[in-house]
């Protein structure tokens, strides 16, 4: 596995454990940290988890498991 899909599944499982407290707690762990920094910030992290995502579907087709 590259550093760059490493990277990005550590990125989407941070970015699932955060969909979990809004499920479970309806708590939003991104707004809780950037919220009085800057909305920006916190789209642009919202972003990178999505990017990090598509990254990640190509470890789905690795055939090096």
């Amino acid at each position: 596995m590259h550093v760059l899909q490493k990277v990005a599944l550590v990125v989407v499982i941070i970015g699932a454990l955060n969909w979990g407290l809004i499920g479970l707690f309806n708590f939003n762990l991104v707004s809780f940290i950037f919220d009085n920094i800057s909305e920006v910030i916190s789209r642009i992290i919202y972003v990178l988890v999505g990017v990090a995502g598509v990254i990640s579907i190509s470890c789905l087709f690795n055939r090096t498991i």
